[in-house]
């Protein structure tokens, strides 16, 4: 029996399934955690999440922001963008079950010594205590007042955690935390706005994998999200979207031995260049 964490699909069905062909995943012994943007951007979302539902006793897996972005609009919150890939879901005849599904799915996971969110934790929290706040976001999506819940999910406000935070903004910002950060400001805010190379970032921002004081060292965390960042793989932080959907790759991590599998993929969108280039 195998664990194999997979970074982000978007809707890369077709790299999907070669991937899985690579690593010989075996869905009668073998395990798949996914780290959340199942769809969106890529050409076949509907077939990714259909072939992850009919799967999903093999499959663990956490929510991520495309995905939340999906529930969104499926009830009229948000609106879609230009380049967003998700018509098939919507107007699929089985779209409903898959929705109610999809919303059902934790946004964090602990297990076989790794945690699991899509993007980061703040370094202030202990991994029990993320897993709580966690299932504080879980319960309003899976309760019967989800719309009200998905009403007030977009906004990139409040920028720092107070364990006073209610309502709204608190859920909102544990999910722009689990499924949207890349970079703290040194001061320790959430900032949103540059979401680059780690390399290029403004001198006030750090990797929120590099914030002192981090509270949840000694369990690494398995995540996805940042695709300029590419695989970075340390002893606490294995970060493994490699950008398939941009012409990089799908990349599969064993976790018992740690060893990477890479597919390379078409690119089915281009890199904006930064403003100013």
């Amino acid at each position: 029996m195998a664990i194999y964490a997979i970074g982000d699909i978007q809707g890369c069905f077709t790299p999907f399934q070669q991937l899985l062909r690579k690593i010989d995943f075996n869905p009668g012994k073998d395990t798949l955690w996914l780290t959340g943007d199942l769809v969106n951007r890529g050409p076949q979302s509907l077939d990714v999440l259909r072939w992850v539902y009919e799967h999903q006793d093999q499959v663990e897996m956490v929510l991520g922001n495309h995905d939340l972005h999906l529930l969104a609009v499926s009830e009229g919150f948000g609106k879609l963008h230009r380049d967003d890939t998700l018509d098939d879901i919507l107007n699929a005849a089985d779209g409903k079950v898959l929705l109610d599904w999809l919303r059902c799915q934790p946004m964090m996971l602990e297990g076989h010594g790794y945690a699991m969110v899509h993007a980061g934790l703040l370094p202030e929290w202990t991994i029990s205590k993320a897993l709580r706040l966690a299932e504080e976001v879980e319960f309003g999506l899976s309760s019967n007042r989800y719309r009200e819940f998905l009403g007030r999910l977009y906004g990139n406000k409040p920028a720092r955690w107070s364990d006073d935070l209610k309502g709204a903004d608190r859920l909102r910002l544990i999910v722009n935390v689990m499924t949207r950060m890349r970079f703290l400001t040194r001061d320790g805010e959430l900032d949103l706005s540059y979401k680059g190379e780690r390399d290029c970032a403004p001198a006030n921002l750090i990797p929120w994998f590099e914030a002192s004081g981090r509270r949840h060292g000694g369990t690494p965390i398995v995540c996805g999200h940042w695709s300029a960042l590419g695989v970075h793989l340390d002893d606490d932080v294995l970060a493994i979207d490699s950008g398939c959907l941009w012409g990089g790759s799908l990349s599969a991590l064993r976790l018992d031995d740690r060893q990477l599998f890479s597919l390379e993929c078409q690119a089915y969108r281009e890199i904006a260049a930064p403003a100013g280039k």
